[in-house]
């Protein structure tokens, strides 16, 4: 599981030229879900991003995670994240999970986030997406769940 995450001032997600999802304060996230990811991802990935210290604190540096500074998150399903473009000049989605695994996965993913009780609006799966936002820093952090980077 490999995820984008970057702090922002606001963010959103549209379909079709309508907005369906929006936050403010918080982290934008771009989510891939691979072949072999499990719940056990799952939770890896959404502990290391709830406490991500990402945020500043009084004196400028970045001492506070989302739930610390009640920020929201929008998580976008982007399985391009797994694409590999070692050989060729054409990006090999292999390892991106079909929708049958992937699916229940991303959803237990939002549903955790909902329930640490963090404001979650989402993108849609699978749909052809425009992804606006305000990146606060910029800050951007790659995150694996298999520890590769």
């Amino acid at each position: 599981m490999r995820s984008v995450v970057q702090r922002v001032k606001s963010a959103k997600v549209s379909v079709d030229s309508k907005i369906i999802g929006s936050i403010n304060h918080g982290i934008m996230l771009l989510l891939g879900i691979e072949n072999n990811d499990d719940l056990k991802d799952v939770e890896y990935m959404c502990d290391k991003i709830t406490n991500l210290r990402i945020f500043e604190d009084e004196n400028g540096k970045m001492n506070k995670s989302l739930i610390d500074v009640k920020g929201s998150i929008l998580i976008v399903s982007q399985f391009t994240l797994l694409g590999d473009a070692r050989k060729g000049r054409r990006p090999s989605f292999i390892n991106a999970a079909q929708p049958e695994l992937a699916i229940p996965l991303y959803e237990n993913f939002i549903q955790n986030f909902k329930n640490n009780g963090i404001k979650t609006e989402t993108g849609e799966f699978g749909a052809d997406m425009q992804v606006e936002l305000i990146n606060d820093g910029p800050v951007t952090i790659l995150l694996d769940s298999k520890k590769l980077f």
